[in-house]
């Protein structure tokens, strides 16, 4: 598990890294999305990946590695918007920012370090494929409640979907290196 743990923080580090840069070029433009938003944004690039897996041409020279990096970091965006809730205007500077990804990066490895307790490492015998099926499944899930309007009767809520599919996503990323 050890070495789950220091390929998962490498794994967050380069999407960390690029979602500074990206506050940095762009600001915190990004909260003014819904939370229905950030889901689509999330499942076009799961679908994309999906084609990418099936298709043998690839007219966009960009691969599966940036697409789960986006799923990712969307992903953190959507736990953010849980937490803050959406705003008018961008509010957040890079620094406030980073320190609310940092957090939830963090709550959501500790439920990876659980879940990987329980079930053993399941995942590292899994296919990309898989991964990309079950992020999948999670997005239409959270299609689902929120077209609900938030409310479940037995299932977990929208944050834990997100959670799974950042931990789904960095463990293809995991397989991928």
């Amino acid at each position: 598990m050890q070495n789950t743990s220091e390929q998962y923080n490498a794994v967050v580090e380069e999407c960390r890294g690029l979602f500074v840069k990206k506050m940095s070029d762009y600001g915190s433009a990004w909260r003014i999305l819904r939370l229905p938003s950030l889901t689509d944004q999330i499942f076009i690039k799961a679908q994309r990946i999906r084609q990418l897996q099936e298709n043998a041409v690839r007219k966009v020279d960009e691969g599966e590695k940036s697409e789960f990096i986006g799923i990712i970091n969307y992903s953190v965006m959507a736990l953010i918007q849980l937490e803050l809730g959406v705003v008018e205007n961008p509010d957040l500077d890079t620094e406030e920012a980073t320190e609310l990804y940092d957090k939830h990066i963090g709550i959501t490895k500790e439920l990876m370090e659980n879940k990987n307790h329980d079930y053993g490492e399941a995942w590292r015998d899994m296919r990309i494929s898989s991964l990309t099926d079950l992020i999948l499944q999670k997005l239409l899930r959270v299609k689902q409640i929120e077209d609900n309007k938030g409310k479940t009767l037995v299932s977990e809520g929208i944050d834990a979907n997100y959670q799974d599919m950042i931990n789904y996503a960095v463990f293809a990323m995991i397989h991928m290196s």
